[in-house]
């Protein structure tokens, strides 16, 4: 898999795949900063109430979604028990359509 960036948190990685970075670089500045401020919290507690962290479904069977604010949604998998794979970024709709 391509992974692109690592950040790294406490016992936690987060790895982005080359498609959620252009996904990201699509946000508008204050939702790439709410984004920022997910993931600090997400690599603190990955089930913290404010991440609404939720199992998927359907083509996305395997990943779990995250809210970052408003309709945005992050969506990422496991990889092991130290580090997720975020794949996708973007509006409920344009994720679930």
């Amino acid at each position: 898999m391509p992974w692109h960036d690592v950040l790294i948190g406490g016992d936690m990685q987060i790895r982005l795949h080359r498609n959620f970075e252009k996904q990201y670089r699509r946000l508008q500045h204050g939702e790439q900063k709410r984004l920022k401020e997910r993931f600090a919290l997400f690599l603190r507690d990955e089930f913290h109430p404010l991440l609404s962290n939720h199992p998927l479904h359907g083509r996305y069977h395997g990943y779990r979604s995250i809210n970052v604010g408003g309709d945005i949604r992050a969506i990422y998998r496991k990889i092991s028990s130290a580090a997720a794979y975020f794949a996708a970024i973007g509006t409920h709709g344009t994720l679930y359509s």
